[in-house]
């Protein structure tokens, strides 16, 4: 007997004959027994608007993702229905003018985000459009809330928060995304929009939004990075705890979200597994700027292949449990679906 045939019965003895790369040979086979697949129906758009008209402007920190003016945000929602992206994310870029230490402008009916939400019900309908209920793209301070000397008055900036929530809704949003991390704000919001007749508008709560190193390139698209005094930890969760996410999600539930959210993504894969297995709740997860321009820098280096590493990073939200990933690589995932 050959020392290469004692080493096979040695195997097939270890293993009771099973081979399990019989199942990874061919790309049929892979495709028959793969567990997670992702799907244009997974993704979220996140789009910026800037007032005006013209060319698209380029977000530096973000190769490939621009600033849109409303009738190219008009655009990119015909673009997601013909792609089949479900859900489009509005956040704007404000006009320092407009920022002050109230984020007065967030609750104003007509700005920006409420003005282009209005004209994309109008052009296309079919498309679901979420709002980001928070209040730094509007105040001068950068923070998500209403500062009271150095500290962000939870109450006070709740209140405005419900207030922001209702003009979104009134101009066509069909989910507000509460991401402030405010305690409470949740039910509150939910007691608004229904005391104002808007019962069937969706929450999608950050439920775990992290202060994080990776909303660098967010900041710089909405203009808020440089006006930020301090850091957001007083609010944000800390990244070194997992059952603190546990306790948000389940007060957020409790308070009425619809859907639950952890932010960022990647560095997070533990706790939308947690979230999405302890609670019957669609859960979804942020691919953050920061995650996207990474992959987008090594890809433009030569160091990884980008849409390889696109969908392997999306494959893996789904594999942890995942409803669904907002994503800015979403437009670009859906032509890739499509051409597969």
């Amino acid at each position: 007997m050959t020392r290469c045939s004692e080493t096979t019965q040695r195997i097939d003895a270890a293993t009771g004959g099973t081979r399990l790369r019989r199942l990874r040979q061919h790309d049929w086979t892979r495709r028959l027994v793969r567990e997670t697949e992702v799907t244009v129906n997974d993704l979220i758009w996140p789009i910026f608007v800037r007032e005006g008209s013209g060319a698209d402007e380029p977000v530096a920190a973000m190769p490939g993702v621009f600033r849109l003016s409303l009738a190219r945000c008009v655009d990119a929602a015909r673009e997601a229905r013909d792609l089949g992206i479900p859900v489009i994310a509005l956040f704007p870029f404000t006009d320092p003018a407009l920022r002050d230490e109230g984020g007065t402008e967030a609750v104003n009916d007509a700005n920006l985000v409420c003005r282009t939400t209005r004209a994309i019900k109008e052009a296309v309908p079919e498309v679901g459009i979420l709002c980001d209920v928070a209040l730094d793209p509007y105040t001068s301070h950068g923070h998500d809330g209403i500062m009271r000397g150095h500290r962000i008055d939870n109450d006070a900036s709740v209140e405005m928060l419900c207030r922001q929530a209702i003009v979104q809704a009134k101009a066509g949003c069909d989910i507000i995304g509460p991401s402030d991390m405010m305690d409470g704000r949740v039910a509150c919001i939910r007691a608004a929009l229904d005391a104002e007749g808007f019962s069937d508008t969706l929450i999608m709560s950050y439920a775990a939004k992290y202060a994080s190193a990776f909303y660098g390139p967010f900041r710089e698209a909405v203009g808020s990075g440089s006006m930020l005094r301090g850091d957001k930890r007083t609010y944000q969760m800390d990244y070194g705890n997992g059952a603190e996410a546990l306790r948000e999600a389940e007060q957020d539930i409790a308070e009425g979200a619809d859907m639950i959210m952890v932010k960022p993504g990647m560095p997070y894969l533990d706790i939308v597994a947690k979230l999405a297995q302890n609670f019957a709740m669609p859960t979804f997860a942020y691919q953050t700027s920061g995650e996207y321009s990474m992959i987008m820098a090594a890809a433009a280096n030569g160091w990884l292949d980008g849409d390889r590493a696109m969908m392997e990073s999306l494959a893996a939200f789904k594999r942890a449990g995942a409803a669904g990933v907002l994503s800015y690589f979403s437009p670009r995932v859906a032509r890739r679906l499509r051409g597969a």
